[in-house]
């Protein structure tokens, strides 16, 4: 993982959450996380990304901050993630990581994505192409973590 690739990530985040939501994001500290990913929030939107650049995003929040997200994009009070709320959640997590494939493609990185899978639960195990880069998002509305386990893919 190189970590000129978690910045279009984090540029997304914040376009998306300031302009979806409203937020104030804050960056937090980057971290390595090596070996297996596992998730370390209740819910997890997963996405690959394939092309030039290979890998997965994942976006973690808090069911506390995941139900304050989704209430805000539907206009609505929401009490639990339910197949509406996991709509926009996996509709935000869409816009990040569709955003940020086009700063990649700006900086030479063709690619595509995969549509997003939600998972529900801390501590499941993912593997990832390689160990994750993860910057934590503070808002108003909670944290979200970003992690991105992404590698160049020679000769494409």
């Amino acid at each position: 993982m190189e970590v000129k690739f978690i910045d279009p990530f984090v540029r997304a985040a914040f376009t998306v959450l300031s302009q979806v939501v409203n937020a104030s994001p804050e960056r937090g500290q980057l971290r390595l996380r090596s070996g297996n990913t596992f998730t370390s929030q209740e819910l997890t939107a997963v996405l690959g990304v394939n092309g030039m650049v290979e890998g997965v995003a994942l976006y973690g929040l808090s069911d506390a901050t995941a139900t304050k997200i989704a209430g805000l994009m539907l206009g609505q009070d929401v009490e639990e993630i339910d197949e509406l709320a996991s709509s926009a959640l996996s509709e935000l997590a869409n816009m990040i990581t569709g955003n940020a494939t086009t700063y990649l493609e700006k900086s030479g990185y063709q690619c595509d994505i995969t549509p997003p899978s939600l998972i529900q639960g801390s501590g499941v195990q993912i593997t990832t192409i390689c160990p994750a880069l993860v910057v934590p998002v503070a808002t108003q509305f909670g944290k979200l973590e970003i992690n991105v386990a992404l590698l160049a893919t020679p000769n494409r």
